[in-house]
């Protein structure tokens, strides 16, 4: 709430934060921590065959594990609006968190890509999608979420507030000179770098798999797969756009205003209330990225809906690439009758 029309001198009242933090963040600490220890098992355990496609998955539910382990501090923090774990674990809260959220993006693109090569390329990009490359890829994005993250290690994370009794905060209450030396080209890095190309990846990429899979030579192979692809895009996007976006456009608002690039109090007031709305969407990622395992991965729907029931063509020919049978069906006529009921990614 503005309380101010001083363009200069204007606050918000923004202490809902608190409150929506910690009911959003306890949920999500309850069900991405179920839905990623099942996803890892399932990795771990039933999948026979792992391909380029999985090692991303695997990563992904890593990074959303690490960030899940955090959040019973930030709880604590949200409820008694005091941080007394010392600067050390902030700053390791804070790294985590945007480890989480732009690992997220940068994995999911890379499902994308790998996707659209699969489709778009799939003889040429044979000697591309390989284990060890992803492998080298996944290891290319911790290195580069890292560096994007760990910057903000740099200074100190915690600031004493006296009020009735002294209180710590945890990655809050920065000042103009602050934000305007450090946080602002943080900011800078993670946007371009874990944002605004992926983005623009995933819409390419999805935007041509679309319209190949709308050419004559395509439209006569099987249905049934041509559905199971679509499915995967729809998913995929709307889970990036729904938690990413948000958040994202409104972090590059936000920094603008805590460098005072802008004053109107109406700006600030709008800007300041859709953080932590926009903040607690974008941390939901850990809940939904197990969806994108589930319609991704026919291997995983037939350990959930067949967990009693194994089957011995599933459990020795599992998890070949949904789009490279899509693709080649007609090349490979005899072997899609002899394992029809092959399950892929």
């Amino acid at each position: 709430m503005m309380v101010s029309n001083n363009s200069t001198d204007c606050s918000v009242d923004d202490n809902f934060k608190y409150t929506l933090y910690g009911c959003m963040f306890s949920m999500v600490f309850v069900l991405g921590l179920i839905a990623n220890c099942v996803a890892l098992y399932i990795f771990g355990c039933t999948l026979k065959v792992r391909n380029e496609t999985t090692t991303y998955m695997i990563n992904l539910a890593i990074s959303d594990l690490l960030f899940v382990f955090t959040l019973p501090f930030r709880i604590f923090y949200f409820v008694a609006r005091n941080w007394p774990f010392g600067d050390i674990l902030c700053k390791i809260s804070v790294t985590l968190f945007y480890t989480n959220m732009y690992g997220s993006i940068l994995f999911l693109t890379c499902i994308s890509v790998d996707r659209f090569l699969a489709i778009v390329y799939p003889f040429q990009s044979k000697t591309i999608r390989t284990k060890k490359n992803a492998k080298i890829v996944c290891l290319g994005v911790w290195l580069t979420v890292i560096a994007g993250s760990v910057p903000a290690s740099f200074f100190r994370s915690t600031n004493a507030v006296y009020k009735s009794n002294n209180t710590e905060t945890c990655f809050e209450n920065f000042s103009s000179d602050t934000w305007k030396t450090y946080l602002s080209k943080i900011v800078i890095f993670i946007e371009i770098v874990g944002f605004f190309i992926p983005l623009i990846l995933n819409v390419f990429c999805s935007t041509v798999v679309l319209k190949t899979l709308k050419r004559p030579i395509t439209l006569s192979r099987s249905k049934v797969n041509k559905k199971k692809v679509l499915k995967m895009i729809v998913v995929h996007l709307m889970i990036f756009c729904f938690c990413f976006i948000p958040y994202n456009v409104n972090l590059v608002l936000y920094s603008l205003m805590r460098t005072q690039s802008f004053s109107n109090c109406s700006v600030k007031a709008a800007v300041r209330t859709m953080y932590p709305i926009t903040l607690c969407i974008a941390v939901t990622n850990c809940c939904f990225d197990p969806i994108i395992y589930y319609f991704t991965s026919e291997t995983i729907q037939n350990s959930i809906k067949k967990r009693n029931r194994p089957s011995r063509k599933d459990s020795r020919y599992s998890d070949t690439f949904v789009t490279e049978n899509f693709i080649q069906h007609n090349l490979q006529t005899l072997k899609s009758k002899i394992f029809d009921n092959e399950s892929t990614i």
